[in-house]
């Protein structure tokens, strides 16, 4: 039978007791962070809001780059011609799938920040007719 350990303090609690106690703070700071990011209405820049599908096509281009001089070496004799064809269009194809996806993901933002200016319009009207 073993002994459950006693906290620093010296108090002795279950196990199940410190699972419900952190499961209960987990999902109070979930709560609160969420309404936190609901009732905040900090504009943010450009920069702030595209940098990631900015950062993804950037480096998909590259790639993309890099994989046209890798292809455009495969056609130059060369000892490691093998090497070049098999590696030249592997980069142009995910160089091509990192700039697409990051130029879908620019619409995908779009949407999103519409939806959540007519949510935040539709609370704001919500509190003020029923917090009269």
């Amino acid at each position: 039978m073993e002994i459950p350990p006693k906290s620093p303090d010296g108090s002795e609690k279950s196990p199940q007791s410190k699972e419900l106690m952190t499961s209960n703070t987990a999902s109070t700071l979930c709560i609160s962070s969420r309404s936190e990011s609901v009732w905040t209405s900090a504009s943010r820049s450009k920069w702030d809001i595209y940098h990631k599908p900015v950062i993804v096509m950037s480096v998909g281009a590259a790639v993309f780059l890099f994989g046209m001089v890798i292809t455009s070496l495969s056609c130059i004799q060369i000892k490691n011609k093998n090497v070049y064809k098999m590696c030249g269009p592997a980069f142009l194809s995910l160089g091509l799938m990192l700039l697409v996806c990051g130029l879908v993901w620019i619409p995908i933002i779009r949407k999103k920040q519409k939806q959540r200016q007519k949510s935040q319009f539709l609370q704001s009207l919500k509190s003020f007719f029923f917090n009269r």
